[in-house]
């Protein structure tokens, strides 16, 4: 870390923490860079990311969330996790023994609940075949569907992947002005809640679609 700082200063925006485990494990980093940064006369402070890849990461993962204001970002890194957790790979060779459903999705969620709560981005870990689009764009779907806001590409080819499923669908971006559209109606009406076509339209539902139309805003599809 002391390399890296006074090696590259004031070009680093983050620096990704692996094997982190407890909110120390960030607080270490944290006080290293606070004198770095004096040291060398740094302005503007350097970000964080954590790995979370160790089952006692993942049993602290709330309390890592909101362990430090330069963390700006948790990953779930799901080669380590998995040995740390002691999984076994072999049964999904078997159909008629393969783990239903995703095996990731528990731990998808409680990471993504913890970085929601503390503000700060979730972003899915890697997949290992990059030469399987199919899977990868999958995997990124189910993320993206639980709240993730990306997912880490180890080859080039994935990247404009991860962009496609991160960035909402024509069909989505429809839906989300739809249902916008359909609030404000309601609220320019004097009522606090609307329907059309038998759903229900309120506040809830501006918090799920607003977002939408800000994500495809910022990636020029709106």
């Amino acid at each position: 870390m002391i390399s890296v700082v006074e090696g590259a200063g004031e070009n680093l925006d983050i620096i990704i923490l692996p094997k982190v485990k407890q909110p120390r494990d960030i607080w270490f980093f944290e006080t290293m860079l606070d004198g770095l940064e004096l040291k060398l006369g740094l302005d503007r402070k350097i970000g964080l990311e954590a790995l979370i890849e160790e089952a006692e990461g993942l049993a602290n993962v709330e309390a890592i969330a909101t362990s430090s204001p330069r963390l700006e970002a948790l990953i779930l890194g799901f080669g380590d996790l998995s040995g740390s957790m002691g999984m076994r790979f072999g049964h999904e060779l078997d159909k008629d023994y393969r783990y239903p459903g995703d095996m990731w999705s528990a731990h998808r969620v409680r990471m993504i609940a913890a970085c929601r709560a503390a503000g700060i981005d979730a972003i899915d870990g890697p997949f290992g075949d990059f030469k399987n689009d199919r899977s990868y764009m999958k995997q990124a779907t189910y993320a993206a569907t639980l709240g993730a806001v990306g997912k880490w590409c180890i080859h080039p080819n994935q990247i404009p992947l991860a962009n496609d499923v991160f960035a909402p669908s024509p069909r989505e971006i429809k839906q989300a002005q739809k249902m916008v559209d359909l609030y404000n109606e309601s609220v320019a009406k004097g009522a606090g809640a609307g329907g059309k076509g038998g759903q229900l339209v309120d506040a809830a539902t501006l918090r799920i679609y607003e977002p939408v139309l800000e994500r495809a805003r910022a990636t020029g599809r709106l």
